[in-house]
């Protein structure tokens, strides 16, 4: 597959909604393998939402580090508590900050076959499918930054 390259803060796909997948056919395959693939390469990243490779497609990509989680259409249905955490984004490298995130949060998605599934997450992996999702709607982390932090020097 391809490596492909990361869109980065200022361009404007990243501010824009990306539409729900309709068919899953091999253009998306290809994609979810591509986005895989960039998300692996790029060394230091848990998450990839399409329009971060630049396509309009409801499509994320993540590992926290139990294994790769592919989502289509990824709605968060149940969400609960809340949690801080220090961000940081692909698409806006050496900028880091505290959000506030729900502390555990339920999302339905189709697999890369076509099957309704579910996946619950907590910690880490709550934060990063809050953080794709809002990709997908158009909205950067630092946005809901409350502080920005330097974790080079800490």
């Amino acid at each position: 597959m391809a490596i492909r390259n990361i869109v980065k803060k200022g361009d404007e796909i990243l501010t824009k909604r990306s539409k729900e997948v309709k068919e899953i056919n091999s253009k998306i395959l290809d994609l979810l393998d591509d986005m895989r693939d960039t998300l692996y390469s790029s060394g230091n990243g848990v998450g990839l939402a399409a329009p971060q490779v630049g396509i309009l497609k409801r499509i994320v990509v993540i590992d926290v580090g139990d294994g790769l989680i592919e989502l289509i259409n990824p709605v968060i249905v149940e969400q609960e508590g809340e949690q801080d955490h220090v961000e940081g984004c692909l698409s806006i490298p050496g900028v880091y900050g505290k959000v506030k995130r729900p502390a555990r949060v339920v999302v339905e998605y189709l697999d890369r076959n076509g099957k309704k599934r579910k996946v619950e997450g907590t910690d880490l992996l709550a934060v990063c499918l809050c953080h794709e999702i809002d990709h997908l709607d158009g909205i950067l982390f630092d946005q809901k930054v409350y502080e920005f932090v330097d974790v080079e020097n800490e």
